[in-house]
């Protein structure tokens, strides 16, 4: 299945004419296949073996490419170190509040959410996002809970031990 999304995403481009090299590819390959959310530099690092003169910035501007065209969102939660979401389905992220993993949610009723948008409020609406954060399971097993996530509302002078 995975080929079929890179083939098409490769057709888009073609229709474009936007030029396919072989790093577009490799990269966006690897976008498609990654189950991550990887940064700039995670595909860097991934593919720097095989492209031993690709430089970060080839990655990155690619990426930003890409996200011109529609096929890569760039979550930028807050941070320098935006990830980079292949998308060719509306979907949604779980982030988790111990260790920042972000985890793809699908739940197509939420498609209508931005009609419903435009017949409240009258807005032409272009696109949302919705992040649901909690603990994944993996911290969970560790012991980490809701109730640990510091929200700054705690009184002064309550330490955590990490």
């Amino acid at each position: 299945m995975n080929r079929t999304v890179v083939n098409d995403s490769i057709e888009k481009m073609k229709n474009a004419n936007i030029r396919i090299t072989p790093q577009r590819y490799a990269i966006l390959e690897y976008l498609v296949e990654s189950k991550m959310h990887p940064t700039a530099d995670d595909i860097y690092k991934a593919l720097a073996d095989r492209f031993p003169n690709m430089s970060a910035a080839t990655v990155y501007n690619n990426l930003r490419l890409f996200v011109k065209i529609g096929f890569v969102k760039e979550l930028a939660y807050g941070d320098a170190s935006s990830r980079f979401d292949f998308s060719n389905t509306q979907h949604y992220h779980a982030i988790c509040e111990s260790c920042g993993k972000i985890v793809d949610l699908y739940y197509p009723v939420l498609d209508d959410v931005e009609m419903v948008a435009e017949n409240l409020t009258g807005f032409q609406v272009s696109h949302h996002r919705m992040e649901v954060y909690g603990i994944c399971p993996e911290c969970q097993e560790k012991g980490v809970q809701k109730e640990d996530i510091d929200d700054g509302a705690e009184a002064a002078g309550h330490h955590h031990h990490h």
